[in-house]
């Protein structure tokens, strides 16, 4: 199988460079290899490359930034994707996206069902919105993967900035008001290869469509950032910042340029009935990152 995987140094794409080897030739590209932003290159990639499964982690994903770079969050979040599955049907390939819960509202009391309105409060959350319907406009073979907030050994994140605020600062405040579920870039990366082997051995029958993916369970950041701290106490780092040091506060109290979903549940249901597969739950998935990174 050849495989053509963007966005290579992100943190899922790192992930999949190591998931996606065992199936077989791997092209992984990244900003240097190819601008996103540029529909033209993407095209050239494509055909040059001319591969069987196209796996897309690639993102603009600088949420607060994006309210005010709306031209190119569009170009990668939305143009992109579209590309890649037009290029793609012309070859017969399998298009994996990513994408994200940020396409909701999080108004909702419950976790959010793949046949649920989306309705994104943000330039990020509208742009991959609008990726998905793109990409299968383009391309009956394609597979998005709604996830929410990932977590890698390799790259930046929240769990990377607790750790480092919780180094210098005697007190941390964290908002204790949104709620989802961490999920590992080298979970997601696994889930992956699965789905890339269930794929090979029945392409005609493959379920492609939509489905949410995500760890199991829920928290907020404050519990999360709790979560991750205790660790690193109980790895023997020195932290100022314990988790009792942790305290709450609300969306409210901690303003940005780009308004967050309070609920980002997924249910993962139709995921895990469909593709006959386990998700764990977040802080077993979570604990296996925090020991690589500690």
């Amino acid at each position: 199988m050849r495989i053509l995987l963007t966005g290579k140094d992100g943190q899922v794409g790192f992930e999949l460079q190591r998931s996606l080897a065992v199936l077989g030739e791997v092209v992984a590209v990244g900003r240097d290899e190819c601008n996103l932003a540029d529909a033209d290159a993407i095209r050239t990639l494509v055909r040059d490359v001319q591969p069987e499964v196209i796996v897309n982690p690639a993102a603009y994903t600088a949420v607060d930034k994006a309210e005010s770079e709306l031209e190119l969050a569009q170009a990668i979040n939305t143009v992109a994707p579209g590309v890649l599955g037009e290029e793609a049907a012309k070859l017969g390939a399998l298009v994996v996206h990513f994408s994200t819960d940020y396409v909701f509202d999080g108004t909702l009391e419950r976790p959010y069902l793949e046949s649920d309105a989306a309705n994104p409060q943000g330039v990020y959350g509208l742009t991959k919105r609008d990726g998905e319907i793109a990409l299968a406009a383009a391309t009956s073979q394609h597979l998005i993967l709604r996830t929410s907030w990932v977590v890698g050994a390799h790259g930046n994140n929240f769990a990377k900035t607790m750790l480092r605020l919780a180094a210098e600062r005697d007190v941390l405040r964290v908002v204790a008001d949104q709620w989802g579920a961490p999920t590992s870039a080298a979970l997601l990366a696994d889930l992956t290869a699965h789905l890339l082997r269930q794929w090979q051995s029945r392409p005609e029958a493959f379920p492609y469509g939509l489905y949410h993916c995500a760890a199991g369970g829920e928290t907020n950041w404050c519990d999360y950032a709790r979560f991750i701290v205790a660790k690193a106490v109980r790895a023997g780092k020195a932290v100022k910042a314990t988790p009792d040091k942790i305290e709450m506060i609300t969306t409210a109290d901690y303003p940005l340029p780009a308004k967050r979903p309070a609920n980002s549940r997924l249910d993962c249901d139709k995921f895990k009935q469909t593709f006959g597969l386990n998700l764990p739950h977040w802080q077993s998935d979570l604990s296996h990152i925090l020991n690589q990174i500690l």
